[in-house]
């Protein structure tokens, strides 16, 4: 396949990559084009902003979880049939997983896609030292193809000519100067960026705004034309109705028009979910239906999965807790035996409480939210068997949360992590599985089958109740 395509990075965070990022894909999407917006990393708030950008899922390329091999078949299954594909990268463009060199850096994302890089440097602080800095980025790995900067706060007209000058000098175009002005309004508190569910209106206008600040900046033709000079990429796009090579998942002929419901949790609380897990639950047969907490005093119905994702439950415990009747309705589902597959937010509001307001009491587990931060990848093998995965599953996976809950871990232990550190983390508790831990199915689809698998069971088996 050939998209052209295009890696925003930066040579450390707070550089300004989501502005240019999200800058250029509603520039380009206002001139027509059909843009593929992706994140490199764990990140889900980003794309959320890329999405709003332009009108297409924001997709996660992160090569710690889902393994170097599948970064160009993501790549090329959300790009297909786009014009341009513009990708942003995640913290300096060499960082990586800690102690993994290269893994799950932009710098190795950008070498999968054979992607050019535009540079984003704060030239806030600098002159000519910016052409010291671009010459070491654009040769500390050969394999990675640095085609320009786009200057950032830059002062002046003089400081730009300074700029300007240097870069020439060191044979690096300049792609875009911004200048240094107010930021444009994106709020941020604990985890990053207020999530685009929690504020459209105002995120929509800081997205157009956005795309006057590059627009105004930036040299489109030049960046397109650089992104065309990406070569064809040589990969298979991934598919997520694929069944998984190493597992055999047969429906039974009695049940093969059957498709379960699978309520996926949304709206304000719940807005952390990768774009392919909703696709892979409807290829293994499910029937994904979307429900707010926040409102919805009912699961919809016919649920028989239901899956409760991360996102930002401590900023609504108090209307989460208000909402009763649902918290009561997930109770009895729970209760039911019927899977239900809870990540990080969906962990918390399964507790008997979050800071101290009542939650749907499913674990005997209380939450709270603390001062320190978790934050990592993780290696993690599954304990015990539950609707997600059978015992000894091996899965990589991301934790992000500014919150603890008490105990950290049931009687039957969702996962064992074995890298950093060794520990056991979350619950399985009848068809339920709970734990911080983020994941990307991609990674291992069997996980969606069995999924659905168990809520087929669980369809059939409330049918054939009188």
């Amino acid at each position: 396949m050939t998209v052209p395509r295009l890696v925003i990075a930066a040579p450390s965070s707070g550089s300004g990559k989501t502005t240019v990022a999200t800058g250029l894909m509603a520039a380009f999407t206002e001139r027509g084009l059909a843009v593929s917006p992706h994140k490199a990393g764990p990140d889900y708030i980003d794309p959320g902003y890329h999405a709003l950008a332009t009108g297409r899922p924001g997709r996660n390329l992160d090569s710690f979880m889902s393994g170097p091999e599948l970064i160009g078949p993501l790549f090329a299954h959300g790009s297909a049939g786009c014009d341009l594909a513009v990708v942003e990268g995640v913290m300096g463009l060499y960082d990586g997983a800690a102690g993994r060199g290269e893994l799950a850096s932009t710098a190795q994302v950008a070498k999968l896609l054979r992607a050019p890089v535009v540079l984003v440097v704060d030239a806030s602080s600098q002159s000519r030292s910016v052409a010291a800095l671009a010459h070491g980025f654009a040769s500390f790995d050969p394999q990675v193809r640095i085609g320009g900067v786009i200057l950032n706060k830059v002062g002046s007209d003089r400081h730009e000519v300074m700029l300007r000058e240097a870069l020439e000098e060191a044979g690096m175009p300049v792609l875009g100067v911004l200048r240094r002005v107010p930021q444009v309004a994106a709020p941020s508190r604990h985890l990053g960026l207020v999530p685009v569910a929690e504020r459209r209106a105002d995120a929509l206008a800081s997205v157009a705004a956005l795309a006057d600040q590059v627009r105004a900046g930036c040299d489109l033709e030049a960046l397109m034309a650089l992104a065309r000079t990406a070569p064809p990429l040589e990969c298979e796009a991934w598919d997520p109705a694929r069944v998984p090579g190493d597992e055999a998942w047969h429906v039974p002929a009695a049940d093969a028009g059957r498709r379960p419901v699978v309520a996926v949790a949304g709206g304000p609380a719940f807005t952390f979910s990768y774009a392919e897990h909703a696709e892979l639950l409807t290829a293994a047969g499910a029937r994904v239906v979307t429900f707010d907490p926040l409102r919805d005093e009912a699961l919809p119905a016919g649920t028989a999965g239901l899956v409760i994702g991360g996102g930002f439950p401590e900023m609504y415990a108090p209307e989460l807790s208000a909402n009763a009747p649902l918290r009561a309705a997930v109770a009895a589902f729970a209760a039911s035996g019927a899977p239900v597959a809870a990540e990080c937010a969906g962990l918390l509001y399964l507790a008997g409480s979050l800071d101290g307001k009542p939650m749907c009491g499913v674990l005997d587990a209380d939450a709270r939210m603390s001062d320190r931060l978790t934050l990592g990848y993780r290696e993690a093998v599954a304990i015990s068997d539950s609707p997600l995965a059978a015992a000894g599953t091996r899965l990589r996976g991301h934790e992000f949360h500014r919150t603890v809950i008490e105990p950290g871990a049931g009687d039957a232990p969702a996962w064992g992590f074995t890298h950093p550190e060794r520990r056991v983390e979350g619950f399985v508790r009848g068809g339920v599985h709970a734990s911080y831990l983020h994941t990307h199915w991609a990674a291992r689809p069997s996980v969606a089958w069995r999924f659905v698998a168990a809520a087929r069971a669980a369809d059939a088996g409330a049918a054939d109740t009188p």
